[in-house]
C-alpha cells in the first residue's frame, strides 16, 4: 500500500520537546516506521520551516519526508499557520497527481483542510485517495479547558467539524475523543480507534537507573505549561511534608518553551516550603529518558486535559506506577488499581493521598509496574497500533470503493 502521511508542523525529523514537537512528531514517526516494517511505503509531507532543508529526505527504510513549500520557509508557530495551507494543499495535489497514494491520512486539523483540499483537487484527472484523519488534540476540548487562554485561530471552531464531517474515516486515539468526536457531528461509523503506541525496545523494565537523592522519587515529565498541572504535583509535595513525608523529591523533566512557567513553579514551591524537594531537572534526551522512568517510584500524569498521553505509555514500560488525572486517553491506558492509580482532575489532594498510599507499599509499586509492562507488551506496541491502523486503512478502501461502484452504477 501507498500511504501518504501530512503532518504540517510536527515533523517526524524534528526533535521531540522543541518548540511545537511533541507527540505528534512520535506518533508520526514511530507509525510510518512500523507500517514500512509491514511492507508499505510511507511518505510524510510536511511544511518546509528553513531554507537549507532538502525537498526529499530518507527517514527509514520505506519512509520519505518531503518538505512542502507553504508560507516562509522559517518557523511558524503551529497556531499561526492556518493562512498557508491552500499552499500546502496545492502542493501536496501536484505530488499526488503524478504519484497518488492509495490512502492519505492526516494529522492534525489544520492539516486534515491541506488533505482533504489536496484530494479534491485531483478529482476530474483520477479517483482521488480517501482521506483518513488523526485530530491528535481537539479545539472544543482545548476550549473547554483553557478558555481566554486558547491560542488557537477562531476559524478553528468551524473548520475543524469541518475536517471531521468530510474525511473518509477518522481515527481517535481513544474512547474519551470518539465521545466528544460524535458531539462535533461526525457519524460513529466513520470512527475507528487506534491508539497511540511505545517503543517496547528502548523503554524496558530492566536497564539503567539514574542516580537519585531521596527516598522516594516522584516524577512529572512533559512540556513544562499551565495544562500539564505540574503546579498540582508540587502542591501535593507540600501536602505530604505537612504529613511528616519528607525524604521525597519531586523530579520536573521537560522543555519549558520560555521561562515564565518554571519561574512561577519555583515561586510556588518557594511559597509551599517544598523548594529543597523540587528539581527542574530540564529536557531529558530520549535516550536518557529511560533510566530517568525506572529511577521513579511514580510518575505522576496530572493534565487538565489529555487527547492521548504518551509518557504514562513510556512509564510503563519501564515498570514504573502512574498515577494520572482520570482525562482524555489517560481513562484507557492507565488501568485504575492496576498499573497504577486514577485521581480527579485538578485535585492535588487527591494526588498527595494516592501517592502517600502507593509510596511506603513496595509490594504494591512492584505488582503495578509488571502489570502496567504487560500492558504496553499486549495492547501498545507500535506494530500492533500498525496493525490496527492498516486494517483501519482497508476497511475505508473497501468502502471507498463500493461507493465508487455505485456512483458509477447510478452514472449508467
Amino acid at each position: 500500500m501507498k500511504i501518504s502521511m501530512v503532518s504540517e508542523h510536527a515533523s517526524p525529523l524534528a526533535a521531540p520537546g522543541s518548540v511545537d514537537a511533541g507527540g505528534q512528531n512520535v506518533h508520526v514517526a514511530a507509525l510510518s516506521r512500523a507500517l514500512a516494517r509491514r511492507g508499505h511505503s510511507v511518505t510524510v509531507y510536511t511544511r518546509r520551516d528553513d531554507e537549507a532543508l532538502p525537498h526529499r529526505v530518507a527517514f527509514d527504510e520505506g519512509v520519505d519526508v518531503v518538505h512542502v513549500d507553504a508560507g516562509p520557509a522559517e518557523h511558524v508557530a503551529k497556531d499561526d499557520l492556518l493562512p498557508y495551507m491552500g499552499e500546502l494543499a496545492a502542493g501536496l495535489a501536484a505530488h499526488w497527481a503524478d504519484d497518488r497514494p492509495d490512502v492519505v491520512h492526516s494529522h492534525f486539523w489544520m492539516s486534515g483542510l491541506a488533505a482533504l483540499d489536496g484530494a479534491a483537487a485531483l478529482r476530474g484527472a483520477s479517483t482521488p485517495p480517501p482521506v483518513l484523519h488523526t485530530f491528535h488534540a481537539l479545539g472544543a476540548v482545548k476550549r473547554r479547558h483553557q478558555g481566554a487562554a486558547d491560542t488557537s485561530p477562531p476559524e478553528r471552531e468551524y473548520l475543524e467539524p469541518r475536517v471531521g464531517r468530510e474525511a473518509d474515516t477518522v481515527v481517535a486515539t481513544c474512547s474519551d475523543e470518539a465521545f466528544e468526536l460524535r458531539a462535533l457531528g461526525v457519524p460513529s461509523r466513520r470512527i475507528a480507534i487506534a491508539p497511540c503506541g511505545v517503543d517496547l525496545d528502548l523503554f524496558q523494565a530492566e536497564g539503567p537507573v539514574e542516580e537519585r537523592g531521596a527516598r522516594y522519587r516522584v516524577l512529572s515529565v512533559g512540556r513544562i505549561v499551565p495544562r500539564k498541572g505540574v503546579d498540582l504535583v508540587v502542591r501535593a509535595i507540600a501536602l505530604l511534608r505537612a504529613e511528616g513525608i519528607d525524604d521525597i523529591e519531586l523530579i520536573v523533566a521537560g522543555a519549558t518553551h520560555g521561562d515564565p512557567e518554571v519561574h512561577r513553579l519555583q515561586e510556588l514551591a518557594d511559597e509551599l516550603g517544598v523548594s529543597d524537594l523540587v528539581r527542574f531537572r530540564g529536557q531529558a534526551s530520549r535516550e536518557d529518558m529511560p533510566a530517568l522512568l525506572r529511577s521513579a517510584d511514580v510518575v505522576v500524569c496530572a493534565p487538565w486535559y489529555e487527547p492521548f498521553g504518551i509518557v504514562p505509555l513510556e512509564a510503563m514500560a519501564c515498570g514504573t506506577p502512574v498515577v494520572a488525572a482520570s482525562v482524555g486517553g489517560l481513562i484507557d491506558s492507565v488501568v485504575d488499581g492496576v498499573t497504577g492509580l486514577h485521581v480527579p482532575p485538578r485535585d492535588p489532594e487527591a494526588i498527595a493521598s494516592a501517592l502517600q498510599l502507593l509510596l511506603p507499599d513496595a509490594d504494591r509499586l512492584r505488582a503495578f509496574g509488571a502489570a502496567g509492562r504487560e500492558r504496553v507488551e499486549s495492547r501498545y506496541s507500535w506494530d500492533r497500533v500498525a496493525a490496527q491502523t492498516e486494517r483501519i486503512y482497508q476497511n475505508t478502501l473497501s468502502r471507498s470503493r463500493r461507493a465508487g461502484h455505485r456512483l458509477e452504477g447510478a452514472a449508467l
